[in-house]
């Protein structure tokens, strides 16, 4: 098989694979409930290593033009999304091609981290939070982070105590997860 089509059919392969898995929300009793856990970049990560860093963030874009058929929040949930997902994985990606062993990975996989935690602060502050600000009052959105966290009382406060964490969190845990499947799953990815 031709290795862009067979690139090309990984990456659709694994961006139906990323939306379903986005999809599978976690709540998690700890946090607001517009916290939720999902492992929708997962299989992105994957395909970042495997295939390389672009078509770790083709996966997330197409993983988010296909939950635009079900957003409720007018697509700044999925641009988010993108974001985040896009930042993770190509930060992920680049480092573990130009250092292809287990420790590139893992700096690879660690520095998508933190790239994602900026990121995500970032986005959170400037497009997701000034859109819901739009739909709800910012007192109530501030009012849900300080039933959590007294302290919590401002939207950098709240994202630094709640999103932050919980981002680099989630990082970690598609990191682990990768690490754990990759070896098993690259000589199949690259029909070997």
């Amino acid at each position: 098989m031709n290795k862009n089509l067979r690139k090309l059919t990984v990456c659709a392969v694994f961006a139906a694979i990323s939306t379903v898995l986005m999809f599978l929300k976690l709540p998690l009793p700890f946090l607001p409930p517009y916290l939720t856990l999902d492992f929708g970049d997962l299989p992105a990560l994957i395909g970042a290593f495997s295939l390389g860093p672009v078509w770790g963030v083709l996966i997330c874009l197409v993983k988010n033009l296909i939950c635009l058929i079900e957003t409720t929040t007018g697509g700044v949930g999925e641009l988010a999304n993108f974001l985040n997902g896009a930042s993770f994985v190509f930060v992920a990606g680049i480092i573990y091609k130009y250092h292809k062993t287990k420790k590139g990975a893992v700096i690879g996989a660690f520095a998508g981290t933190i790239a994602m935690c900026i990121v995500g602060f970032f986005v959170n502050l400037y497009i997701t939070y000034p859109f819901y600000f739009s739909i709800m009052s910012k007192d109530a959105v501030i009012g849900m982070y300080t039933m959590l966290c007294p302290w919590a009382n401002t939207l950098i406060k709240g994202l630094l105590v709640f999103n932050l964490p919980f981002s680099f969190v989630r990082g970690i845990l598609l990191s682990v997860i990768t690490m754990l499947v990759y070896k098993r799953l690259s000589p199949i990815i690259k029909g070997k």
